[in-house]
């Protein structure tokens, strides 16, 4: 299958690589003219034979919208665009009804795997219509892990289902990663385990909190046993924020997933000011100790 890929970064750049290595024909483009195949998106859309299809993979937010604008005066009706980054499922149907107006289809996906996507697959998730969605199979099977179809790709739903449902799966994520993260502090923590690499590895072979994460874990530490060379600055990318959102707009309890977003916010604070207010009043209401900020 011929595809237009606009967007060659990490997970656009080996996305292409295993469409290519299965058959498709990949036309791609990016700013960084060094991996693009083509100078512009126009001169993309030029290479493709009607009726297109073109897969957008940049970041969220106005690099996106202003793609998928920009695509909706390129291309024509019977066309179909892919938006498979991490935008919020509220921009999906803005972008359908743009796109709608010139007869152009729009499917959205959610893709995980990350930069372990061009070996072993990704997981999709799709939204839009039955028709759209059979129409981009072949890409779909390609990018999927092997295997049955059910297997790493679902049709979730209408637009917007798709990113609505890879927002949730990032905020799972969010928790899972805090838990162990915690577990390893713990860990390190006891006087009583020597061996804590060692312990983590363990894990990760029959026990019922083995996952492709924990695996990643071992792995990390086998470069660096104690994690010693990382500082703990966490950055959050806007799905977990925006799972919290949801889980408050439908009085759906989440703690753990909120708990672990509030996590990362507390991790770029090198002199948290609430606890600061924490220990003046320890110290007002107790007498307990407190340190200046000199010591």
């Amino acid at each position: 299958m011929q595809l237009g890929l606009v967007g060659l970064g990490k997970m656009g750049y080996n996305m292409r690589q295993r469409l290519r290595a299965d058959g498709h024909e990949v036309v791609g483009y990016d700013r960084d003219q060094q991996v693009a195949d083509v100078p512009s998106i126009s001169a993309m859309v030029a290479e493709l034979t009607a009726p297109r299809t073109v897969w957008v993979m940049v970041p969220h937010g106005e690099p996106t919208t202003s793609t998928v604008r920009e695509l909706a005066g390129l291309l024509e009706a019977g066309d179909l665009v892919i938006e498979g980054g991490n935008s919020r499922y509220t921009e999906d149907q803005e972008n359908a009804e743009l796109l709608a107006g010139s007869g152009i289809s729009y499917v959205d996906v959610g893709v995980s795997g990350g930069v372990w996507g061009a070996e072993n697959g990704y997981g999709l998730m799709a939204g839009g219509e039955a028709a759209d969605v059979e129409r981009a199979m072949p890409i779909f099977d390609t990018l999927r892990p092997a295997g049955e179809r059910a297997k790493g790709f679902v049709h979730a739903g209408p637009v917007g289902a798709g990113h609505y449902a890879k927002m949730v799966h990032n905020g799972i994520e969010y928790g899972l990663m805090q838990a162990y993260a915690e577990g390893f502090e713990l860990l390190a923590a006891s006087d009583l385990v020597t061996d804590v690499p060692g312990t983590i590895r363990a894990w990760s072979h029959g026990t019922v909190v083995r996952s492709w994460l924990l695996d990643l874990l071992v792995r990390a530490m086998e470069q660096d046993p104690e994690l010693e060379q990382l500082e703990g600055y966490v950055t959050d990318s806007g799905e977990g924020r925006w799972t919290v959102e949801e889980s408050i707009n439908n009085a759906v309890p989440t703690p753990a997933i909120t708990a672990a977003l509030f996590a990362r916010f507390a991790s770029r604070q090198d002199d948290s000011p609430a606890m600061k207010a924490v220990a003046a009043l320890r110290n007002q209401f107790g007498g307990h100790a407190v340190r200046s900020s000199d010591e």
